[in-house]
């Protein structure tokens, strides 16, 4: 196989993600989208007709978001009809996969030139019919018999309870990620991958974060009363199915301490983000100088009833392919769904706490699904970079307890 190089990286701000308030909110997410794919032509010269594939993830793929944004976000950017678009569903896990799909073809040698990322526009989906995922919308009691999925949130609830972790050490993630969040924008460490995001009639929709919270403080996160006590009992079915039951079918006399609220969760958030990958022939062909390829890919899965635990064994799985230790990665971002996903990554895998997600993570800078992965991708190189550091990974957990993984290596 040949090498895959990364050439270039970049993100939007991130909105938030409530209708009428978030300065994205009014944005189609195929014009979110084609802000990234544009960006990347005009800083990296990309002749588009020779662009094998433009591979975007999105979770919820309905309405707006439906007909291949992918494709559709490539023609809205103006790039070349002979060039092609694809949309892929991982959950929070799409803009990564996507990432790694996009490396797969140039691997392989059966593609060139891909650009990979992907969307989400989280103002928009609450808005329609139903929302989609692994729960109970299927109505596949088949499937629910055998892996009752909770809500995410109620999951994060009971693998810290589970794990023994605390409130207090929730907290104190998510106060950190706020600190490291407000210390990054600062000093413009985020700066590079940014593009700012105008509105059609040339003004300015959002160049900068919208999400974070400098003023939080330890204090201000204890005061805040766990999101999902109500839905725990909340009934999901005419004959009285709950998330307790569904728990407790799995883990009799589970006794769930909640502690995730909104200052130690992911955000919600609007955003796109994008990257340009290509073989080292055509890059060296464009002049185009690497930033790093990608060392390894993995993807693993876990108990489908815990949700967000697959991260460790994907970094495992990628470590192995690329014949590495925990110890060779210098750098990590591992996405801050909700504050015990990288509480449970850092212990379980011995990986100390200054080395992940030094930038601050999703609990202050917010989580747009299906973009997620591509922005983290982005992030990570940036600060690779900033420090001299050589070898970085990111992982995510995604629902279905899936999650992706990538190694990458500067040059």
């Amino acid at each position: 196989m040949q090498e895959v190089w990364i050439i270039d990286a970049v993100r939007t701000p991130r909105g938030i993600g409530k209708a009428g308030k978030g300065a994205l909110a009014d944005i189609h997410p195929q014009r979110l989208l084609s802000t990234t794919l544009k960006a990347l032509e005009k800083r990296n010269n990309i002749n588009t007709s020779e662009v094998d594939d433009v591979i975007a993830g999105c979770s919820t793929q309905a309405g707006k978001q439906g007909s291949c944004v992918a494709r559709m976000a490539q023609l809205d950017a103006g790039w070349d009809q002979i060039s092609t678009g694809i949309t892929i569903d991982r959950f929070c896990g799409s803009g990564l996969s996507a990432v790694n799909i996009a490396a797969m073809g140039i691997a392989s040698g059966m593609q060139d030139c891909v650009v990979a990322g992907g969307v989400e526009m989280m103002s928009y989906t609450p808005s329609l019919p139903r929302a989609t995922g692994p729960l109970l919308d299927a109505d596949n009691l088949h499937l629910r018999a055998m892996y009752p999925q909770p809500n995410v949130g109620i999951a994060a609830d009971v693998i810290a309870t589970l794990e023994g972790f605390t409130r207090e050490d929730v907290d104190r993630l998510g106060y950190e990620s706020q600190r490291r969040a407000a210390h990054a924008i600062a000093n413009g460490y985020f700066d590079k991958s940014l593009v700012t995001v105008y509105r059609d009639d040339g003004s300015v929709a959002l160049d900068r974060e919208e999400y974070p919270r400098p003023s939080t403080t330890l204090e201000s996160l204890a005061g805040l009363k766990p999101a999902f006590i109500a839905m725990y009992d909340m009934p999901l079915t005419e004959d009285g199915l709950t998330y307790r039951k569904m728990m407790e079918s799995k883990f009799p006399g589970i006794k769930v301490d909640h502690m995730h609220h909104a200052g130690n969760s992911s955000g919600v958030v609007d955003g796109a983000g994008a990257v340009l990958l290509a073989s080292p022939e055509y890059a060296k062909a464009q002049g185009w100088k690497p930033r790093a390829r990608v060392r390894a890919m993995a993807d693993a899965g876990d108990r489908p009833e815990l949700i967000l635990n697959a991260p460790g064994p994907a970094t495992k799985k990628a470590l192995k392919k690329a014949g590495m230790s925990i110890k060779d990665i210098e750098l990590f971002e591992v996405n801050e769904a909700f504050a015990v996903v990288p509480l449970k990554f850092m212990r379980d895998l011995d990986v100390d706490p200054a080395k992940v997600n030094v930038n601050g993570g999703a609990c202050a800078l917010g989580h747009p699904i299906g973009a997620t992965g591509a922005m983290l991708l982005g992030t990570l190189l940036d600060e690779m970079e900033r420090r001299d550091l050589s070898t970085g990974l990111v992982t995510m957990c995604a629902a279905g307890a899936m999650a992706p993984a990538t190694i990458i290596e500067r040059m």
